[in-house]
């Protein structure tokens, strides 16, 4: 655990009952005229983007919607993005989506009327300073990126994601309201929801885990353990969603103080070469890598089961350990998400190149309570293969 710590928050955060209804005092308080909504295609034809926008209306602002933003997107579809939202000369910048969506718009708000690209962020990524102010509707439970320095590109020429990470980039405001995430289908409710737990667990067992970190992990994790599959699974169940969202959020703040371990540096590079989305990939992860860890981490799994569910009489540390492995799993498999990479097209003859790959992500692995040396990847990529 760090000696040494710090946490990095948003400006102001609302949350419950009706919390899209703060949108015109924020705007009316930062005196905003011309304002850029960043979203994409699939939030737009779901209809949640026009909650949005009737708010919009009501504080008679004009605003810009850039709607083509896409998963996953490569440093120079965001730097597309980035380039027209400049020629737009927004104001402010609201973002209505998920993680690819907010990480976009963090990296509009650092560069907008810069001289620097995406391109140089990812050699330096503190070489830019926030332009414009943002604010973050998240539309999953989830990435967490509301909360967030980071943002997510992928490399084409590196068959990789990378993470630019910038405190600037963190929000000045962010709005979750249960409506955004209502009516899910569940293949996304799962994998975000999954992404959020791997969150949670990883920073509560990063080499950076601080007292910080474990507090919005801990309370990230138990949140999640106890309502990610009626979130996902049941459209009527509102208390859940919305705890989703909270369980969501606390784990963005948890990656602020902490980090991420191997289960999202092993992950990127399904994501950068294959186009697996982040949370399918984490979830196919997950349990292995957390195996792989648990000689090395038992003593905090067995902490987490203890706030997580109670101090349970008479079971030692490695019964709580387990079950906290157990139970992770059965989320997993009740949510039917893929634990393997079978149908994905990856084969065997992939494997030399995708060690190679998760080796480079050295930022997370780091962090990795357990060292993971290039054969004990080979050994992870091998059973979910």
């Amino acid at each position: 655990m760090l000696s040494s710590y710090s946490l990095v928050l948003p400006n102001k955060v609302f949350s419950g009952e009706e919390a899209l209804s703060q949108l015109c005092g924020i705007l009316a308080s930062e005196k905003s005229k011309k304002v850029a909504v960043f979203t994409d295609s699939g939030i737009k034809k779901a209809g949640v983007l026009e909650l949005v926008l009737n708010y919009l209306d009501k504080a008679e602002v004009v605003y810009e919607i850039f709607d083509d933003i896409v998963p996953e997107p490569t440093y120079m579809q965001v730097q597309q993005i980035v380039s027209n939202c400049e020629s737009y000369g927004a104001d402010f910048i609201i973002a209505i989506g998920g993680g690819s969506v907010m990480d976009t718009a963090k990296l509009a708000s650092v560069l907008s009327g810069s001289s620097y690209t995406v391109k140089d962020l990812l050699q330096n990524p503190l070489s830019s300073s926030k332009k414009i102010k943002t604010l973050m509707i998240p539309t999953t439970a989830g990435t967490g990126a509301e909360a967030t320095p980071n943002a997510i590109v992928a490399v084409p020429e590196e068959q990789l994601k990378v993470g630019i990470v910038n405190p600037d980039m963190v929000s000045d405001y962010v709005i979750l309201d249960y409506r955004m995430v209502e009516n899910l289908p569940l293949p996304i409710a799962a994998s975000t929801g999954i992404d959020a737990l791997c969150h949670a667990i990883e920073c509560f067992t990063s080499n950076k885990a601080n007292p910080f970190s474990d507090l919005f992990a801990l309370n990230s994790l138990s949140l999640i353990l106890k309502n990610i599959e009626k979130a996902s699974l049941d459209r009527e169940a509102k208390k859940e969603k919305e705890n989703m969202l909270i369980a969501s959020f606390y784990a963005g703040i948890a990656i602020t103080s902490s980090g991420t371990t191997a289960v999202h540096a092993l992950s990127y590079p399904l994501g950068g070469r294959y186009h697996i989305a982040h949370g399918i990939s984490n979830a196919i992860l997950l349990m292995p890598v957390m195996r792989f860890n648990e000689d090395v981490c038992s003593p905090r799994l067995a902490d987490a089961y203890d706030f997580c569910f109670g101090e349970a009489s008479g079971k030692d540390e490695k019964w709580k350990s387990s079950y906290m492995l157990s139970r992770m799993g059965e989320i997993v498999k009740n949510l039917n998400i893929p634990t393997s990479l079978a149908g994905f097209g990856v084969t065997l003859d992939d494997l030399d190149d995708l060690v190679d790959a998760g080796m480079k992500v050295t930022r997370l692995l780091n962090n990795n309570m357990k060292k993971v040396s290039k054969e004990d990847a080979r050994k992870i990529y091998m059973e979910v293969l």
